[in-house]
């Protein structure tokens, strides 16, 4: 079963207030939450990600790049996207100290798994999930090593905090130095050695490293996306039934309608936010039927599994599914 199965229910699970914004590089700002009455927040691992419900009535998902020990306050980076859909900008020129905000989560598409050693690889506002994991390696005593790449070094978010680590971190802002020599430090971790690689960018930087990485065993490199990958014309073009176990409906699929769709018009209500499986927000359990797995984000041993799919993107290889919903 997937660890983090979505549900009907309510939008969020709290309202948390806007306790700090800080411009932490060109274009990108940092956000502190806490809780209104200053209770505890449900703890989290590197990783994670909450889901902002922004007042404006726009969903979006942002890393936690905060202490994880810290069990009052979430702390997200956000870059402002001139080219995306008005959530940025929200936060960017609306969003003020002081206001609250719907948050749902965390879940964790991306977790920082046990390994004798990490390489880290990160492309610009990808450094956030970065950083709680190189917090957790120093602390852990395990050998890792940073690789940051940016436009140019002001536009490079948290390199204060990352200068603490002296040599083990290679700040590399593109302007000055060009483009990260990919294949030099992953010639370091050499294959077989057991040293997981992190990466989390832009998708030209994701599909350097992969084809870095492609004989590497299954599992060495775990990437994290901000735009979908291309997986082509889904497996058949013919509706399906998809029967929502928990509401006793059903409902039918068009070729050109999503799984999300059909459940929103059915009247169910299920938190979503990318709408391109890139967030895992919508990832809902399956009980039966084999899914068409068109995400970025589950794993190879997920995949296989048929229990779970992101229902904004991904659709149905047989006549049914049965969701829990």
């Amino acid at each position: 079963m997937p660890q983090n199965p979505v549900s009907s229910g309510a939008p969020a699970d709290a309202a948390l207030r806007v306790v700090a914004k800080e411009l932490v590089a060109d274009g990108v700002v940092a956000l502190t939450l806490r809780h209104p009455d200053g209770r505890r927040l449900p703890d989290w691992a590197p990783g994670a990600h909450i889901d902002l419900l922004l007042p404006n009535g726009l969903t979006r998902q942002y890393s936690l790049c905060g202490d994880r020990w810290d069990a009052y306050s979430y702390r997200v980076g956000v870059l402002r996207e001139p080219a995306g859909r008005g959530g940025s900008a929200y936060v960017h020129d609306v969003l003020a100290e002081g206001d609250l905000v719907g948050v749902g989560g965390p879940r964790n598409n991306f977790p920082l798994v046990p390994a004798p050693r990490y390489l880290f690889i990160a492309g610009g506002i990808g450094i956030t999930p970065l950083l709680p994991m190189v917090r957790q390696a120093e602390l852990m005593g395990i050998d890792w090593q940073l690789l940051y790449g940016g436009r140019t070094r002001t536009s490079m978010a948290f390199r204060d905090e990352l200068a603490t680590y002296g040599d083990r971190v290679s700040v590399v802002p593109r302007d000055e130095q060009g483009h990260l020599d990919l294949s030099a430090h992953l010639a370091a971790a050499a294959a077989g050695d057991d040293t997981k690689v992190y990466v989390c960018g832009p998708g030209p930087l994701l599909s350097a490293v992969e084809k870095c990485c492609a004989d590497r065993p299954v599992g060495t490199l775990r990437t994290e996306r901000f735009v979908p990958k291309d997986h082509g014309e889904p497996l058949r073009d013919e509706p399906f039934e998809v029967e929502l176990a928990r509401s006793g409906l059903a409902v039918t699929v068009t070729p050109g309608a999503s799984v999300l769709d059909a459940v929103q018009a059915a009247g169910v209500n299920i938190l979503s936010s990318c709408r391109e499986g890139t967030c895992g927000t919508c990832e809902t359990t399956v009980l039966a039927g084999t899914p068409d797995h068109r995400d970025s984000v589950l794993d190879d041993e997920e995949r296989s599994a048929g229990d779970c799919m992101l229902i904004c993107v991904s659709r149905s290889c047989s006549d049914r599914l049965v969701l829990d919903l």
